[in-house]
């Protein structure tokens, strides 16, 4: 591994939340200044081809990079707040279904979080 992808690697893993790569790079800058952008890019994707970090598409957002640990997530379709969240395993029901060419599942619940529920119930009662 080289410098970067160690230190890329180690901001993902560290990190308690979802982030970009604008994000990681920023972190990145902060200690190697001269970084450049397309290294947080190549760097990611090669981690992702390695199976080293999860990537988190959501379509109309950026791509967010995550921990390799077995967990689904919830994000917010008004405002995009992903977040971790821990459903009971449906390996072993899609292993039945699909039998031998099933790979592993990504599951992203899409709902309104509370605080957007909250704003939209205000906005309601001010019409």
């Amino acid at each position: 591994m080289t410098k970067y992808e160690k230190r890329i690697y180690d901001i993902v893993n560290q990190s308690l939340s979802h982030l970009t790569v604008e994000q990681i790079y920023q972190i990145l800058k902060a200690e190697f200044p001269s970084v450049v952008l397309a290294t947080v890019y190549n760097n990611l994707n090669k981690l992702y081809k390695d199976g080293l970090i999860n990537k988190i598409s959501v379509e109309g957002m950026p791509d967010r990079y995550d921990k390799i640990v077995k967990h689904d997530h919830i994000v917010c379709q008004n405002c995009g707040k992903l977040t971790d969240r821990q459903f009971n395993d449906l390996t072993e029901t899609l292993k039945e279904q699909f039998g031998t060419g099933f790979l592993f599942y990504d599951l992203k619940v899409f709902y309104v979080c509370p605080d957007c529920r909250k704003k939209l119930e205000q906005e309601k009662n001010i019409q």
